[in-house]
């Protein structure tokens, strides 16, 4: 299975790349091109453009293939593009930007995995539209998504319920605003707001009680699965068949035939059969943090829930139900709590309670929900049914909210790496072993496996030895970190109010594991070892400097002459912060390439590190 997943990865590989664009043309950032390309998906817009996943046509005059990002400058006046558009625009590919500072997300390196190479920025006045037919499933379920969007707009839902809305039936969740999006994570039910096997589950659950009577008829539990199939496809089509949707459709599909064409199985065979027919589809699948995340829940849920279910024996129907909901939401942390870590560096402390309060109601929402939406499509909605729907969606908000305020109970910025996350693994795995397989010499595998992690994390932690010198990137600013094993000094020039904010420090300090972080102003020399940082500021003065440096920051656009500074002291490099003017950098940068120096722009280059 393991060759086969190789060999299928690679044919995925090919496929994709054999006629892609950048394997067809010369590709120049400073000329322009004739363009033709479809809209694919729309994406979460920015402060400054709209996004879109786009597929193009034709480049010039050749024919082509590949996906691209594009960046659409917001105005008054946008009308936004939607899927299928056909369109022409005349300008260069770029390149998508690498991070520009450390354990910064890589947002270049996913878009990769997803063969994303380029994107285009433009201008609405730039784009000429060739035809906006909808000739594509995708775009057939845009237009079904636009059409209960455009009706739902109509009533009297504000913009967080709408959203919500939006998120949970149509997969959409653009218009989530950052702080609602920050609370849901914070309360721990940020699940809720992607449309994935919760959803499906309870979905699936619903149509199998709509269609009980069909097992009273000849052939109807043949009926009843097909119908169940076709509806679910049918919503992850108009979800937009998104990853999360589609995984979580066809793990539910198969379980639904499994379950009324009655036969005996084991759910394991079940989910490894449902991951198999999606990585055949598409492999790139195995590296979604969603893909990961879910099939690691159901997994543990099934492994551990029922351990934990006898932990206690509930004697009413309602204290059984929400013991049981509390196991199930336990279980599914105990599988997803190290990869969650790994990626998100947060533990929300009350995911319990929010899963308890929220989860037993999510079946009467999505419920109520479908039947708003449907009846809203065809304007017969009811003002009572709109009216208490609104009040529901407002109150969850409100619940999350108020689970969301008690901060003390969010443990965030937590270092965890990859080995960290394997050695949890193996601890999970040892202990169900040790569970099924009592005895002292399972048990002490266990604990020399404990011992092995605490080992690792005292190295990481107190005996790792780093020093080094990090120039970071910030637009208008400047920021260098020295660090010594895990003590680092911020010298900077920021206000303390965006000190506290700034995410740059806050993901450096993480990913280093760094327990002492101390501020002080910008000095004018660094030394580092043997070597010599020199600091030139805007007022630009070097001359009397007795000693020659080997590294020269240049910040706040100093009016020097860069070819005399080189001449009087030969740097190794020349760095330039994002503090700097664009047009002097340029200018610094074609001096340096004339002198045969070496420039370090942040802006283009990101971060530098000077180990000492």
């Amino acid at each position: 299975m393991f060759t086969i997943g190789v060999f299928n990865a690679k044919v995925y590989t090919n496929k994709q790349l054999n006629n892609h664009y950048k394997n067809q043309i010369v590709l120049d950032e400073s000329a322009s091109k004739i363009i033709t390309f479809k809209i694919r998906e729309v994406l979460k817009p920015s402060r400054y453009y709209d996004k879109y996943l786009i597929r193009v046509l034709q480049v010039d005059s050749f024919m082509v293939f590949g996906k691209v990002l594009l960046n659409v400058e917001k105005n008054t006046s946008n009308e936004l593009l939607t899927v299928d558009d056909i369109i022409t625009v005349k300008t260069p590919f770029k390149a998508i930007q690498s991070p520009l500072n450390p354990n910064q997300f890589n947002y270049k390196s996913y878009l990769k995995r997803n063969y994303v190479f380029h994107q285009l920025h433009v201008k609405t006045s730039q784009l000429f539209l060739i035809s906006k037919k909808k000739h594509t499933v995708l775009g057939y379920a845009a237009r079904i998504r636009e059409h209960i969007q455009n009706k739902l707009k109509t009533t009297s839902f504000g913009d967080d319920e709408f959203a919500i809305i939006e998120a949970l039936f149509l997969g959409q969740r653009q218009n989530v605003s950052n702080n609602l999006y920050q609370t849901y994570s914070k309360a721990g039910v940020i699940h809720i707001l992607a449309v994935s096997g919760l959803h499906v589950g309870i979905i699936l659950l619903l149509l199998n009680t709509l269609f009980q009577p069909l097992n009273h008829i000849k052939n109807g539990r043949y009926i009843k699965t097909l119908l169940i199939v076709i509806i679910l496809w049918g919503f992850a089509i108009i979800a937009g068949l998104s990853a999360s949707v589609v995984r979580a459709v066809t793990m539910f599909s198969i379980i639904a035939l499994v379950m009324h064409l009655k036969r005996i199985t084991n759910v394991y065979n079940t989910l490894a059969i449902s991951m198999l027919l999606l990585l055949i589809i598409n492999p790139n699948f195995l590296f979604d943090v969603g893909f990961q995340l879910s099939y690691l829940a159901v997994i543990s849920i099934v492994l551990f829930q029922p351990i934990l279910f006898k932990l206690y024996h509930p004697t009413y129907l309602i204290d059984r139900f929400l013991w049981n909901i509390l196991t199930v939401s336990i279980a599914a942390q105990i599988g997803v709590l190290p990869l969650s870590i790994f990626y998100f560096h947060q533990f929300p402390g009350l995911f319990f309670i929010s899963n308890m309060i929220i989860i037993p109601f999510l079946g009467i929402i999505l419920a109520l929900g479908i039947t708003v939406i449907f009846f809203a499509s065809i304007n017969a909605l009811p003002n009572s049914l709109l009216i208490a729907y609104r009040y529901i969606i407002k109150a969850l908000n409100q619940i999350v909210k108020w689970i969301s305020s008690h901060e003390q109970f969010i443990w965030d910025n937590i270092p965890f790496d990859i080995v960290e996350v394997l050695f949890s693994y193996l601890i999970i795995s040892v202990g169900i072993y040790i569970i099924h397989n009592k005895s002292f010499r399972n048990i002490l595998l266990g604990l020399i496996v404990v011992i092995m992690m605490q080992l690792y994390l005292i190295y990481n932690t107190h005996l790792r030895q780093t020093h080094e010198l990090i120039i970071f990137h910030k637009t208008k600013h400047t920021l260098i970190g020295i660090r010594n094993n895990s003590s680092l000094i911020i010298h900077h020039n920021l206000h303390d109010s965006i000190l506290k904010k700034e995410n740059t420090i806050v993901n450096y300090s993480r990913e280093t594991g760094l327990n002492r972080i101390h501020y002080d102003g910008i000095k004018n020399v660094y030394k580092i070892n043997e070597d010599l940082l020199l600091v030139i500021d805007s007022l630009g003065i070097y001359q009397g400097t007795s000693f020659k440096p080997t590294h020269i920051l240049l910040r706040n656009s100093p009016k020097i002459n860069l070819e005399r500074l080189i001449d009087s002291f030969h740097p190794k490099v020349i760095i330039s912060d994002g503090s700097n003017y664009k047009t002097y950098q340029t200018r610094w940068e074609a001096t340096c390439k004339a002198q045969n120096t070496l420039f370090h722009k942040t802006t283009k280059k990101g971060y530098i590190v000077l180990k000492f």
